[in-house]
């Protein structure tokens, strides 16, 4: 099982039941930050030290306490841990249910596991923590499988909200052609 597993997470409730799902595994090591910038900390000193965390379990959306935070978000943490850990595993822990935005978590963000917080949520994280230690294989929770599944017509994707964001900017045809092609985004035709 994993030795060392970083919680980022900042309601304590569920910092402690996490925490007893880990000490079930018999995971040694258990850290805790309730903030995404103290976590990036945690994860940059444990490199330094030559002892670098096995997991990251990530909520998506933390509380803003009016500190300066420069990592707002779990979604900009897991991004930033992956870039200076590439092969850390990573459990986004949410009650985000949006298809696109999970499916963008395991396409553009690398996580390994996707746990919906819930009713069965402490079993499924169980669960989800066997699955990605013994194999490269990717966990969703069974609620969200409906997300596996082709995209229907309803579903939208991380391209739709970028030209939704545009459009919501007043741009016009030719200025988001523009705006996706300097981006690199395809297609980006008018």
């Amino acid at each position: 099982m994993f030795k060392k597993v970083l919680v980022a997470e900042d309601f304590d409730t569920m910092n402690v039941s996490v925490s007893q799902v880990l000490e079930e595994l018999a995971v040694p090591e258990i850290i805790h930050a309730n903030a995404c910038d103290d976590a990036f900390l945690k994860i940059k000193r444990a490199i330094h030290d030559l002892r670098p965390y096995d997991l990251l379990i990530s909520e998506l959306s933390f509380l803003n306490d009016e500190s300066k935070c420069t990592i707002t978000s779990g979604e900009e943490l897991i991004a930033a841990v992956k870039k200076l850990q590439p092969d850390i595993k990573v459990i986004a822990f949410a009650v985000e249910d949006k298809s696109f935005k999970i499916r963008s978590l395991f396409e553009n963000s690398g996580i390994s596991a996707y746990v919906y917080k819930g009713r069965n949520s402490m079993s499924q994280l169980k669960n989800a923590l066997s699955t990605i230690f013994a194999s490269e294989e990717r966990y969703l929770s069974p609620e969200l499988d409906h997300i596996r599944k082709d995209n229907s017509v309803t579903d939208i994707d991380s391209y739709d909200v970028q030209l939704l964001q545009l459009l919501a900017k007043g741009l016009k045809q030719e200025e988001i052609a523009w705006q996706l092609r300097e981006l690199g985004i395809t297609p980006n035709s008018t």
